[in-house]
């Protein structure tokens, strides 16, 4: 009997917790009427780039959370896709709203053949050092590219997104002191990017994916494909990174090599990830509208407020492993 109230008591304590993927859905409710009741463009500023670093961070956990490939150069894509939308833009006059798919596409070719090589490195440190190379040398490679990049100068003169005409909406302009017309299209991105990711991770390819991070030579051995499956983690990741730098360069409408490829980025991502929770659904998300929040409400601290960062990555590390995602959701079974 009393074991049998312990189990009882035990399924009670865990059903309270809700599923991510409803969680997901409720809070892009949230997100889609935000602007009718905040309209400070200052805030809906810091939630743009909220959910810039919330698709970064959880496309960056689908190949290293989901599939156990340790990567250190996320950065890099997210600066390609910005630099080859604003360039064609400005050379060769493509449309911001093509940039958006053409960013994103040249950023996962890339991706393709960064993943060919690390198929043959099994070794995690060996990833991250020739992925961290890697976004050193397309950093370095646009700060000495000045005819075409302008280096450090900065890239300016980039064109925001051109008008469009919506049914029952009229004509939305995107270069108006606004900011609801960005921050609809940013969460336009973030959903289509979060139900991509939620969808792939439940698919077979998902469970491929996880086979992966607990085991390539098991996973072989039952005949998943290793060479497909991790440039498929490569390639739409890299995707979903490029189509953020796009926007971000339509957004913020300046570019240098190193706000786009700073290392600082890159280990922002990993924070969020691992305080979030690797290989979870909705946690490192969670933790990227959390932080981006946390370290713009303590600017007046300067860089000392990355000390409080430290110290919440530090405090996660010790106490919550497994990060905050598998403690707030239940997701055993769903997208794990």
């Amino acid at each position: 009997m009393r074991g049998s109230k312990r189990t009882g008591r035990g399924k009670w304590t865990g059903s309270w917790k809700p599923r991510s993927d409803v969680a997901a859905i409720l809070f892009s409710l949230f997100l889609a009427f935000l602007p009718l009741g905040v309209d400070d463009p200052y805030v809906l500023h810091v939630v743009v780039t909220s959910m810039m670093y919330a698709v970064l961070t959880a496309s960056w956990n689908l190949i290293c959370g989901y599939t156990g490939i340790f990567t250190f150069g996320h950065q890099a894509f997210f600066g390609i896709g910005a630099y080859a939308s604003a360039l064609l833009a400005m050379r060769v006059g493509l449309s911001p709203w093509l940039g958006l798919l053409v960013g994103g596409g040249i950023a996962s070719l890339l991706g393709f053949f960064i993943g060919l090589p690390c198929l043959r490195l099994r070794a995690a440190p060996y990833i991250a050092i020739m992925t961290l190379a890697f976004s050193e040398i397309v950093r370095i490679s646009c700060m000495n590219l000045v005819g075409l990049t302008r280096g450090e100068l900065g890239l300016w003169g980039i064109p925001n997104f051109p008008n469009v005409v919506l049914p029952a909406i009229g004509i939305v302009s995107f270069g108006g002191g606004s900011r609801i017309p960005s921050y609809y299209l940013m969460l336009t991105i973030f959903a289509i990017t979060m139900g991509a990711v939620y969808f792939l991770v439940r698919s077979p390819a998902g469970l491929a994916l996880r086979s992966l991070r607990d085991s390539q030579e098991a996973a072989e051995s039952l005949g998943v494909h290793v060479t497909y499956y991790k440039l498929l983690a490569f390639v739409t990741s890299a995707f979903f990174a490029g189509i953020i730098g796009s926007f971000y360069a339509h957004y913020i409408l300046i570019l240098t090599p190193t706000s786009v490829f700073s290392v600082g980025t890159m280990v922002e991502i990993m924070a969020m990830a691992l305080i979030g929770g690797l290989g979870t659904f909705l946690g490192p998300v969670m933790a990227a509208f959390g932080l981006t929040m946390g370290l713009e409400y303590l600017r007046f601290l300067g860089d000392y407020r990355f000390i409080a960062y430290g110290i919440i990555l530090v405090v996660v590390v010790l106490f919550l492993p497994e990060g905050l995602g598998k403690r707030a959701f239940r997701d055993r079974g769903i997208v794990q």
